[in-house]
């Protein structure tokens, strides 16, 4: 946990962060990305919504139960990590597939799709580790 707090924090917080900013209108036209205006763009930008806070909620909530030593927060967190993956590859697949490539946004949401992997890879391994354990 001692790596992965500082990426829940700069995540899921920057998740409601944007998305705040978002529901107010203050990204700046010349930041957003391309067709931002176009209603069927701004209805696939908000359908990350719920996934996105269900992404801070779980990761957020991982941090509190750890603090609680709370064995659950592995759960939670494995989860934020998953969704955040997703969440990453779903905007960087329409993207490539409209071919658009803007330095910004892409490298936002390749971050969304390459950090968690590293974790992942963490709770898969002590997984297995922990059933090797109780096979004994």
């Amino acid at each position: 946990m001692k790596y992965l707090k500082p990426f829940f924090l700069v995540t899921d917080i920057g998740f409601i962060i944007y998305w705040i900013v978002t529901y107010f209108q203050l990204i700046p036209q010349s930041a957003a990305f391309k067709d931002y205006n176009n209603p069927l763009v701004i209805a696939w930008n908000w359908s990350f919504f719920p996934l996105d806070i269900l992404i801070s909620f779980t990761g957020l909530f991982s941090l509190y139960l750890y603090k609680l030593n709370k064995e659950s927060w592995k759960g939670y967190a494995l989860i934020s990590l998953v969704l955040t993956f997703c969440s990453g590859l779903q905007a960087i697949a329409y993207w490539a597939f409209i071919k658009d490539f803007d330095l910004t946004w892409w490298a936002f949401n390749l971050y969304l799709m390459i950090y968690p992997l590293f974790f992942i890879k963490l709770f898969i391994k002590n997984n297995s580790n922990q059933k090797k354990h109780l096979s004994r």
